[in-house]
């Protein structure tokens, strides 16, 4: 294949944050055999069905892919935990949350490895923050909300990685407890936090 051909897919490419669909190729002229050869010459990848990805070798973080393919995700939980140092276990997946009226189908995919969570809408923007991960700006949960969803999910986490997340969050000079019984009261779990983090303080 060409330079020249790659240099222009890659513009196209560029152009649509890295990542485009198949329908967009098709209406760039660009097919699947097409298609193939670029794959096959190692300069895009087949994400999910009926998408494509630019091999970014200065930013191969998967974090680019996630704010490509979930622009109304926020990382919650197991991610939002490893990235604010409450837990030493790098996550196996994304965990990702998600108005409950989102489509499900989405997050059947091969990659990257993605948890989601139904969240009601009225709730889904407390503790919004943004993040930096590899040098892309993320979506993620702030503190205070990422200790009061592992107080909503306490029952399906490991307990090992609740209780180190707890003790951290008591630790951590930057808390806010008034910020987090604020939140607690919103998601319905201030006894909990009560029992479950008052004891530690």
């Amino acid at each position: 294949m060409k330079m020249k051909a790659a240099e222009d897919i890659k513009q196209f490419f560029d152009t649509h944050g890295g990542l485009l669909r198949t329908r967009e190729l098709y209406a760039q002229k660009i097919f699947y055999k097409d298609l193939r050869q670029f794959v096959s010459d190692g300069y895009i990848e087949k994400v999910r069905y009926g998408y494509y990805q630019w091999l970014d070798e200065d930013n191969p973080s998967e974090a680019r892919l996630i704010n490509q393919l979930f622009p109304d995700g926020i990382l919650n939980m197991y991610t939002a935990l490893f990235y604010h140092g409450y837990s030493d276990r790098t996550p196996s997946a994304w965990h990702i949350a998600v108005s409950k009226d989102s489509g499900k189908s989405r997050f059947k995919i091969d990659y990257p490895f993605v948890h989601p969570y139904f969240v009601e809408p009225a709730l889904l923007d407390v503790g919004l923050n943004s993040g930096d991960i590899d040098g892309n700006t993320v979506r993620i949960y702030d503190k205070e909300r990422t200790i009061c969803d592992c107080l909503r999910y306490r029952n399906k986490m490991d307990r090992e990685t609740f209780n180190k997340a707890i003790r951290a969050y008591v630790n951590d000079s930057s808390k806010s407890i008034l910020r987090l019984m604020e939140y607690a009261g919103i998601l319905r779990v201030t006894d909990t936090a009560k029992n479950l983090v008052g004891v530690w303080l």
